[in-house]
């Protein structure tokens, strides 16, 4: 007996059974299915059952979170910890002896020629601050003065030796191209809690780093999880805004004509893509009224904009590494936007600056980057904590690698250089907020800096625990890709308690 011929199915029937029967799609689109949610592709009954797994709308964290929100302000190019937050007075009895052969067996360096190479104690001093005491090197005063906030990690090494490996360690968890960055990872597992801005933004200052786009793409996740490059000043988004000349009626009406063509194309080839594009295209029009309202500072108060420093002068006639344009005002309104970010819901804000590469002109360069850097990101800090927002809110200051603690001399001489060479074997962070102990310094280094001896952190660890800060399991924040399962900290990390307040 012939069966009855079935009717065939358009729109939201056809989106709603293949968002439930497209597992390895629907794995990867968190929150895709809210933002179809709010513009009417689907009713709030169907996305409840059609949305994928990975949603804040529709799977909670694996347990209760203590930070809703990461400011992760990525210093590229690496700052010498021996100088800013690692106090080795031994290194600076030994400054100019040979270094001990035992600690060179094995090594490599990028540029240091070992034969001739020479310790290289820091020109700084170190002052106490906060009623913790922690010490801190003398060019970083302003965040001297929230100490009590702070977490100093001084034991963290890492794989790579290199730029560019070394940033996608720390931002993708392996040096390997094509995989999702944290952002990604974080927005992907949670969503975003708002709808008219990304959920992960990135702001740069400085001059590019090494790693460019693939710091904050999102690799085999759905592209709706990538990062959103943002200015600071001018358009937000390159081409955001409509052509001159164009009403939002009739951007409207051209987006609700692609938006039908895009759901019959994803009901005929059920390409995740086509989802993420549909999302994207309907961000972007709502980011034309919420993206200048964000960088529009004229509401903040005089003293708010003093503090972060965002009408501060440069350094006059200063032409080193770390400047492209008016790099302090940048970096200022960077930090200042990204608690505006926060504010509005973007879980996850990236700010890169760089570059602190300093394999020479130490004593003119690292003054000006930690002088561009220190105010902002202090009143960073204390404005999150007034505003009450510093629990829920985890700011990250780190880089890829630390800096030898020998003098650089790739000429091959044996003097004392002006610069430091890259350094895996141990490195500093500062970490503040989302649940983190403040007033706190985890972990050591031998007496010149060179080896983490104490309490060791891999970069898989550190990544582990700030997963850990949003209700995340390490372990089961997975996704199946070319038959394997991934993840952020790939076969590595434990969660370290001891930071967890």
């Amino acid at each position: 007996m012939n069966q009855p011929e079935q009717p065939v199915r358009h729109g939201i029937d056809v989106i709603r059974r293949d968002f439930l029967t497209t597992t390895a799609s629907g794995l990867g689109m968190a929150a895709v299915g809210s933002m179809l949610t709010a513009d009417g592709v689907l009713s709030p009954a169907s996305a409840a059952t059609a949305q994928p797994a990975g949603s804040a709308h529709v799977r909670p964290p694996h347990f209760e979170p203590k930070a809703k929100s990461c400011i992760f302000v990525f210093m590229a190019g690496a700052p010498s910890h021996i100088d800013l937050f690692d106090d080795k007075p031994v290194l600076k009895q030994r400054h100019g002896q040979p270094v001990p052969e035992s600690l060179l067996e094995n090594v490599r360096f990028a540029f240091i020629n070992k034969k001739t190479a020479l310790l290289q104690g820091s020109p700084w001093k170190f002052r106490k601050h906060g009623e913790c005491g922690m010490p801190l090197g003398e060019l970083l005063p302003h965040l001297g003065s929230v100490a009590d906030e702070l977490l100093l990690v001084r034991s963290l090494h890492t794989d790579q030796f290199n730029h560019h490996p070394g940033q996608l360690l720390m931002q993708c968890g392996r040096a390997t191209f094509g995989l999702p960055s944290m952002g990604s990872w974080i927005t992907w597992g949670l969503g975003s809690e708002t709808q008219n801005l990304p959920g992960y933004v990135v702001l740069t200052s400085g001059r590019g780093s090494s790693g460019g786009a693939t710091l904050w793409q999102s690799g085999f996740l759905p592209s709706s999880y990538a990062g959103v490059l943002f200015r600071s000043q001018g358009e937000p988004v390159l081409n955001l805004s409509s052509p001159p000349g164009i009403p939002a009626r009739l951007q409207r009406a051209g987006l609700d004509t692609l938006r039908a063509a895009n759901r019959q194309r994803y009901a005929q080839v059920h390409d995740p893509d086509i989802a993420s594009r549909i999302a994207s295209y309907e961000l972007a029009f709502r980011m034309q009224t919420a993206a200048p309202e964000l960088i529009d500072l004229s509401t903040e108060s005089r003293s708010t904009l003093e503090a972060y420093g965002v009408d501060r002068s440069e350094p006059k006639n200063f032409k080193g590494r770390g400047k492209s344009g008016n790099t302090w005002q940048s970096f200022a309104r960077n930090c200042l936007l990204a608690r505006r970010m926060v504010e509005r819901g973007v879980r996850f804000v990236n700010i890169i600056y760089a570059s602190w590469d300093h394999h020479s002109n130490i004593p003119q360069e690292l003054p000006y980057n930690a002088g561009c850097v220190d105010q902002p990101l202090a009143a960073l800090i204390r404005d999150l904590r007034e505003r009450g927002l510093l629990d829920s809110t985890m700011v990250v200051w780190g880089s890829e690698f630390g800096r030898t603690p020998l003098g650089e001399n790739r000429s091959g001489k044996r003097e004392i250089g002006t610069g430091r060479d890259h350094h895996p074997w141990s490195f500093s962070m500062l970490l503040a907020g989302g649940g983190l102990k403040g007033g706190m310094v985890y972990g050591a280094t031998d007496e010149i800096g060179w080896h983490a001896v104490e309490d060791r952190v891999h970069i898989n660890d550190l990544h582990a625990t700030l997963l850990h800060q949003f209700g995340l399991d390490h372990l089961r924040l997975t996704h199946r890709w070319q038959g394997r399962d991934f993840r952020l900290t790939d076969v590595g990390g434990s969660v370290i308690h001891d930071w967890i307040a």
